[in-house]
């Protein structure tokens, strides 16, 4: 199944209480629950202004439908082509 990454532009996103966190991680997976086991959430990376989550979905359209359900924001959506690590190079 595709793997994509989710820009998402939120000012002072590095300022959030883990508390804020906790909400949003909860909204997220309560709309999850509701879309189904199609599309999965694997992990988010917090910066100082954006946030980045990585998908696994069959196509773009769950996951837009995820944040139009969620009101989460969506700058970009890319989906993973090819994953490398440091043991690529050997």
């Amino acid at each position: 199944m595709p793997k994509y990454v989710i820009e998402r532009e939120l000012e002072g996103a590095g300022s959030l209480s883990s508390d804020d966190l906790q909400g949003i991680s909860q909204k997220s997976c309560d709309v999850l629950e509701k879309l189904g086991p199609k599309v999965q959430w694997v992990e988010s990376y917090i910066t100082d202004n954006k946030i980045y989550c990585v998908y696994i979905a069959p196509d773009e359209s769950l996951i837009r439908k995820h944040a139009e359900m969620g009101e989460f924001p969506v700058t970009a959506i890319n989906q993973v082509r090819h994953i490398i690590d440091p043991t690529s190079a050997e």
